[in-house]
């Protein structure tokens, strides 16, 4: 791959409470569009070099995005399982004391694994509610429900067909990780005429060639439920998902799921990457060889941070999927030969407008 190292890391920077015991590594790779955006992870294996992977991530998919945020990660190092919610508060807030002098004008935080609206307002209530996005209404953030990420996934697909004059009417979906991005992707499609066919979760893979009901199925994980308890419809192997044949799979859990030892079974013609890195560069390349059309995740998953900006900048739920809808787009659009034609590569087509956005 092409070495941008010029980008960054601007700052890596280690933040430790003796009273709580709060570590944390908080990385700021680029700023050079405005203040380092990236959410905080709590893990008890997250590290430096994890985090700033992250933050390189969230800076290319900011400025593909167009957005005036720069890149940024934070990762807080602790087992949130064996953690009393009364230690997880002062862990965190801890941490919300730490960036303070940093947020909201060189970073601005949000949540990540193990880390929701209950912890976005203990740092508010620390750091300030302007330091951090994907906080509770009440302190003007905007609900998760809407399914941004997964609406942003469904609008690059939509826009990918309409350039090659066709549609989602009658197409075939498969999702890996039917949970808040996945399952919104399938259900937005859904209503565009595609046809779910399969879903998996950690516990098994719904799978009916007739298709499943994408809306009932969301309702039904929404739950707290396992796809494994679903009463209909086979059941298979977790994994078995991300080799039905298929139009379009949306990979939407961990990343690289598919790799250069089973990429061969894949069997889609479009992967739209709702996950982070759910594919490595390399097998990308040997997907796209194969035919198979790829859009990468910096481009396909973007909803989230665009939905995030929206908050950032005091705006409504109701502005969130016109954005959404024309940054992906145009992105899909300005992309468009590289996307339909596989003897390109996609990944590298969205790095380099990406940097052209940060060299402007």
């Amino acid at each position: 791959m092409v070495s941008y190292d010029f980008l960054g890391p601007e700052k890596i920077l280690k933040a430790y409470d003796p009273k709580t015991g709060m570590k944390a590594v908080i990385v700021l790779d680029n700023t050079a569009r405005g203040p380092a955006k990236g959410g905080i992870r709590m893990t008890p294996t997250v590290d430096e070099e994890e985090v700033f992977g992250l933050a390189r991530a969230m800076t290319l998919k900011n400025a593909l995005a167009n957005l005036p945020f720069g890149g940024g990660k934070s990762g807080i190092i602790a087992n949130p399982k064996e953690l009393t919610i009364e230690e997880k508060e002062g862990i965190v807030r801890a941490y919300g004391k730490a960036i303070k002098q940093l947020a909201p004008e060189i970073y601005v935080a949000a949540p990540d694994i193990s880390m929701g609206e209950r912890e976005m307002r203990w740092i508010a209530d620390e750091a300030g509610p302007k330091s951090i996005t994907g906080k509770p209404v009440d302190l003007g953030g905007i609900p998760h429900e809407l399914g941004s990420t997964g609406y942003g996934v469904y609008i690059s697909v939509r826009e990918l067909l309409k350039l090659q004059d066709d549609s989602l009417e009658g197409k075939t979906v498969t999702v890996q990780g039917y949970g808040n991005v996945g399952s919104f992707a399938a259900d937005f499609m859904e209503r565009d005429g595609a046809k779910l066919i399969a879903a998996s979760d950690s516990s098994c893979t719904l799978y009916d060639p007739d298709g499943i009901d994408a809306h009932k199925l969301r309702e039904f994980k929404e739950s707290g439920k396992r796809l494994s308890e679903y009463p209909e419809h086979e059941k298979l192997e977790p994994m078995d998902v991300l080799f039905i044949e298929c139009d379009i799979l949306v990979p939407a859990a961990q990343k690289h799921v598919i790799t250069a030892d089973n990429q061969d079974r894949v069997s889609a013609k479009i992967i739209s990457q709702g996950a982070n890195l759910p594919i490595e560069h390399h097998v990308e390349r040997l997907l796209e060889k194969r035919g198979v059309q790829n859009i990468p995740d910096i481009l396909a998953n973007a909803g989230g941070v665009i939905s995030s900006y929206i908050e950032h900048i005091g705006g409504s739920a109701d502005d969130i999927f016109p954005e959404i809808e024309k940054i992906i787009a145009g992105n899909i659009k300005e992309l468009g030969d590289a996307l339909i034609n596989t003897e390109s590569d996609a990944r590298k087509a969205c790095i380099e407008l990406a940097h052209k956005r940060l060299e402007q």
